[in-house]
């Protein structure tokens, strides 16, 4: 089933993407693999001696947004960054479900086409709970993970989330933008956050594709403790989505190799201080 909702929309978003792509200050390339679940598009950046590194965009963005954000993994990873299969993007538009380990499986076979036993995986919001579900379909394969600001580990129940819908239902009927920014705060906290990558991302995603609503589910304990991969879980203390005071004690509990973080003062769209980055960094290369 088509997610765009016109050619006209497809191309517009698919604008954005390569221009965002083209700002990028390392070479790059396109590249495809065959899976069950429908063709995915990579872009291969960063380091080509570097560990490989496995990279996951947030949900109704792309992975050409999200590896501006990801620029402090450049020097040290050979990036493989996934358009996430039924999302916008350069893959096949084919839905899986995020209640189910589809997108766990999914992930394994790109891990597989791509030539690797196990490699490392960084993702965020519902990136993130790909890399979760993978570490269940597929706990062998992933040697190394960092969650950030991660679904699928203990989501907020979704009345938490509904100040963002009368603003949306505004913007819908408007297309005005400060219904769009309105609706985009309790994610960001304050209005610094709503960069214009993330507000043009985002913008193009609600008006020309037919938005995921649904987020990957909460794992299951038993599945997942079965994943020994050193794990770094990062959640932010004033998530509306995924909130650190659960996401971070289930996931202590429920990974075998883990270790949390706590970003003070923040919401789910926020900056990396630069300390964190090299943490991120660090962690990722076994330091």
């Amino acid at each position: 089933m088509a997610i765009y909702k016109s050619e006209k929309g497809k191309q517009e978003i698919l604008e954005l993407y390569d221009r965002q792509l083209k700002r990028l200050l390392v070479p790059y390339s396109d590249r495809y693999v065959s899976t069950s679940f429908g063709d995915t598009h990579l872009i291969e950046t960063g380091n080509s001696s570097g560990s490989p590194l496995l990279v996951f965009h947030g949900g109704n963005a792309t992975t050409a947004y999200n590896l501006l954000a990801c620029d402090f993994l450049m020097d040290d990873f050979h990036i493989y960054a996934v358009d996430t299969i039924g999302h916008p993007g350069k893959s096949a538009q084919i839905s899986l479900s995020p209640r189910n380990n589809d997108y766990g499986k999914w992930a394994e076979e790109v891990i597989d086409a791509l030539g690797y036993d196990s490699i490392c995986c960084f993702g965020g919001s519902f990136g993130a709970g790909i890399i979760a579900k993978t570490m269940c379909a597929a706990p062998d394969r992933v040697k190394r993970a960092v969650l950030y600001v991660p679904s699928g580990i203990k989501n907020a129940p979704a009345i938490k989330s509904m100040s963002m819908l009368f603003p949306m239902i505004l913007y819908w009927f408007t297309h005005r933008d400060k219904w769009l920014k309105k609706c985009m705060l309790p994610m960001a906290i304050n209005e610094e956050n709503i960069t214009d990558d993330i507000f043009e991302t985002a913008r193009r995603s609600i008006d020309y594709a037919k938005v995921k609503t649904g987020m990957p589910g909460d794992v299951s304990a038993e599945e997942m403790r079965k994943c020994k991969a050193p794990t770094l879980v990062m959640a932010a203390e004033m998530d509306c989505l995924f909130p650190a005071k659960g996401v971070l004690p289930r996931a202590n509990e429920i990974i075998e190799n883990c270790t949390t973080y706590l970003l003070e003062d923040r919401g789910h769209m926020s900056s990396l201080m630069d300390e964190e980055k090299q943490m991120i960094v660090e962690f990722l290369k076994g330091n």
